[in-house]
């Protein structure tokens, strides 16, 4: 630990260099006029309503927010992927198909029908991702409001042999929620209900298609957090979180789904409802199933309703947005930040300069610091003590400011500023297709590496002439961000458009160099399409023949979300 009198000067430079960035009342840390040890920050209190406690954005990122590209212009997958036949053995929709499902439904609102009439309009939010790079061809979505409506229209389509498509809030990035050919679609976004929480124990009982946003606000009201944040939170379902395993943000405070779903409801492809719905942290009482269909998207079956461990809510949490001279001092800050932070450390965010140069440039906001840095970091840190946590962050301040490990960054002093600072993180996913398409990819490596791919990525796309200035070159820049602990990289290819080119020179180069480095090609995206056929590089033939006894088992017919996953 420096001295304080070496620390002082050091923390002179902690400081809002931007006054004009949103808000000016950023922490000016100003030691002269207030020593590092007599420096007290302002804290987020726990509200009725969630205020996000890893502060992150909670935009909607539907379609209909994105960058505007009609999704007429989208070109139709089985055409992008000509090498992908529709299964002959299913069945198509017929005009008798859909009397089925009119009458078990019971209500025009819960069938969009393209069969008996020209729906394409209605159907088009249903075919396309949010990304605008898949669109499939349904002609028939369904929207069923109980587990006994999901549990028949599985057994007519498994009778019938008519594949499905399940979907939640269609926030997907690896083309996993939209169908491929005609598949029905069906959406879970009317089984809306929170049917229990325990404030004692913090388990909340829940439909799979409550939206992630509304489930933690629900949990806030007693004090309690969600244990998933991401940037889709306003449009996410819990079921489609569940069923992708999504990661997020909390992943580090909080750990995985496989972790916190206590239980689960899920209807198989024959119509049976397997009901797992337990609300016990210990049952130890043969195999735990439930787990087969966290990350199985939707291919064995339909969740349902989940029951999920709910951590207490913190009341004090703090945000620090940091500027850094190379990677080296990133992870030399991140140690740092383990060992003096410990257990309030609920964030540790990575930024790459390029990242922060296109969400200016897309988005026009001003960023945090005057001075460019080669590499930014976001810190947040929630507990349950003003005090305590304000003495560990001055401690960490004092020591990475004084060691020059940080070179300049930021504190906020209040919830907008907190919302701003998480902005410059969350808001690199929307920036990088807003000049066009953005190819993106969900990795894991191992720290020391972490930051290598990025750089041999942008100099392999300097080297083949498809990344330049000009409309000429369809890729505009290749930025690194992501979620330092939790050694995932979210590696993203902003283009001007969506060309093959670019993806021959990426694919399967990206996955050969994680394979090489013990890595995972999917971190927390999942497989969908994108990654079906190079799974291989991070599973052995073993566990993938094992992979699919269990879909050929639980789906011998193959409904399920087919030409996907596995």
């Amino acid at each position: 630990m420096p001295s304080i009198h070496r620390a002082v000067p050091a923390l002179r430079r902690l400081r809002l260099a931007n006054t004009a960035f949103q808000q000016p009342a950023f922490v000016t840390l100003q030691a002269a006029a207030r020593p590092a040890y007599q420096i007290r920050y302002q804290h987020a209190e726990a509200q009725q309503e969630a205020a996000p406690t890893t502060s992150a954005s909670s935009a909607d990122h539907a379609p209909q927010d994105q960058p505007d590209r009609p999704q007429s212009k989208i070109k139709p997958t089985a055409e992008s992927y000509p090498n992908l036949k529709r299964d002959s053995r299913f069945k198509e929709v017929t005009a008798e198909d859909v009397k089925f499902f009119k009458e078990l439904l019971g209500s025009e609102s819960a069938i969009i029908d393209g069969v008996n009439q020209d729906a394409s309009e209605d159907l088009e939010a249903f075919n396309a991702d949010w990304m605008r790079k898949y669109r499939g061809q349904t002609k028939v979505v369904l929207k069923p409001e109980s587990t006994e409506q999901v549990s028949k229209i599985m057994k007519y389509c498994n009778d019938n042999l008519l594949a499905v498509n399940p979907q939640g809030g269609n926030t997907g990035l690896v083309g996993g929620s939209v169908p491929v050919f005609d598949e029905i679609v069906i959406n879970l976004g009317r089984m809306n209900k929170i049917h229990s929480f325990d404030e004692v124990s913090g388990i909340l009982v829940a439909d799979a298609g409550v939206i992630l946003q509304q489930a933690d606000d629900h949990a806030a009201k007693s004090g309690h957090i969600f244990p998933l944040d991401l940037g889709a939170k306003g449009s996410c379902q819990i079921g489609g979180n569940v069923a992708t395993n999504a990661g997020g943000l909390r992943l580090i405070r909080y750990g995985s789904m496989h972790g916190n779903i206590l239980g689960l409801e899920a209807v198989l492809p024959d119509g049976t409802i397997m009901d797992d719905l337990s609300k016990l942290r210990k049952n130890n009482t043969g195999y735990d199933l439930k787990q087969l269909f966290i990350g199985g998207e939707g291919t064995i079956g339909i969740i349902t309703k989940i029951s999920i461990l709910c951590p207490q809510r913190s009341p004090a949490v703090n945000v620090a947005y940091f500027g850094l001279e190379s990677y080296e001092k990133v992870q030399q800050a991140f140690r740092e930040a383990k060992k003096q932070l410990s257990e309030i450390l609920s964030a540790f965010e990575l930024m790459d300069k390029q990242s922060q140069q296109l969400y200016h440039r897309a988005t026009g906001n001003k960023l945090p610091l005057q001075n460019e840095h080669p590499f930014y970091c976001l810190i947040e840190t929630s507990g349950s003590n003003t005090d305590h946590d304000s003495e560990k962050l001055n401690t960490f301040l004092e020591h990475v400011m004084g060691e020059e490990i940080v070179s300049d960054g930021v504190v906020a002093e209040n919830e907008t500023q907190v919302q701003n600072l998480w902005a410059c993180r969350e808001g690199i996913s929307e920036a990088g297709q807003h000049f066009g398409g953005v190819y993106k990819y969900d990795l894991s490596i191992p720290l020391p590496q972490l930051y290598d791919l990025v750089n041999e990525t942008r100099e392999r796309f300097q080297n083949n002439g498809l990344m330049g200035d000009t409309e000429d070159f369809p890729v505009l820049d290749v930025i690194g961000y992501g979620h330092m602990g939790d050694s995932n990289l979210h590696l993203n290819i902003a283009t001007r458009r969506y060309d093959k080119e670019v993806e021959k020179a990426i694919e399967p180069w990206v996955y050969e160099w994680v394979a090489k480095r013990n890595g995972s090609i999917s971190a927390e995206h999942g497989l969908g399409l994108a990654k079906k056929e190079f799974i291989g590089y991070s599973r052995s033939e073993t566990m993938i023949r094992l992979m699919k006894q269990i879909k050929g088992l639980y789906d011998p017919n193959g409904i399920m979300n087919p030409y996907k996953y596995i």
